[in-house]
């Protein structure tokens, strides 16, 4: 499996000349879906859920699917009739060839005046890579890459640090990582890589890594 970091929380994924997109929202590059077989969004923010990309993938594919929760799929679906799939926690399924299992349910908490949307996160390949969303999700399965939201509006680098050590993965990869300047990414760097207890890893965007 080829992974390719896109800006902020998106990233694309190859396999067996397929590639499955995650998250391609508006801090994302505007051809950040194009080329997709699938598409999987895990909640309704702007930086996470973009229509335009994600109408932009699927007019050039007429193949392509979208797999997503309610709140995004009732936004996007009567212009795709048949390829626009609502999943939840605990459902599974195969796009584009890969083996997906859904986890989460909730948005982290930004502040408690403000209501919680729904997220969830998505497991692929029994656990080749995980990307939560915007949510410390903890799945019920060994994870090798986990994507991780190193740095948002509702987390701080403390549940960052024990979110890494809860799942356990071999590695981490950051994502949402658009409000983090270069100035701080060598603290990150240093204290989730020291404290995490995995490897912590970085790919700028439109770099790529074998898994």
């Amino acid at each position: 499996m080829k992974l390719t970091k896109k800006s902020h929380s998106c990233v694309r994924l190859e396999k067996d000349g397929r590639t499955l997109v995650l998250d391609p929202g508006g801090f994302s590059e505007e051809d950040a879906a194009l080329g997709a077989d699938a598409v999987l969004v895990t909640h309704e923010h702007p930086d996470h859920f973009d229509e335009g990309r994600l109408r932009t993938a699927l007019e050039a594919n007429p193949a392509a699917e979208i797999w997503t929760l309610k709140s995004v799929a009732e936004r996007i679906s009567a212009a795709f009739p048949g390829r626009v799939h609502t999943v939840g926690h605990g459902d599974t399924f195969t796009a584009a060839g890969f083996d997906v299992q859904v986890h989460g349910e909730l948005h982290a908490v930004i502040h408690p005046d403000i209501p919680r949307v729904t997220n969830v996160g998505y497991l692929v390949d029994g656990g080749k890579l995980f990307h939560p969303g915007d949510a410390l999700t903890v799945p019920d399965h060994p994870v090798e890459t986990l994507m991780l939201p190193v740095m948002a509006p509702w987390n701080k680098i403390s549940e960052v640090i024990d979110y890494v050590r809860e799942v356990a993965p071999r590695r981490a990869y950051d994502i949402h990582d658009a409000l983090l300047t270069d100035l701080a990414r060598p603290i990150y760097d240093r204290q989730i890589g020291a404290l995490g207890g995995c490897g912590h890893l970085r790919l700028a965007p439109g770099t790529s890594a074998d898994l």
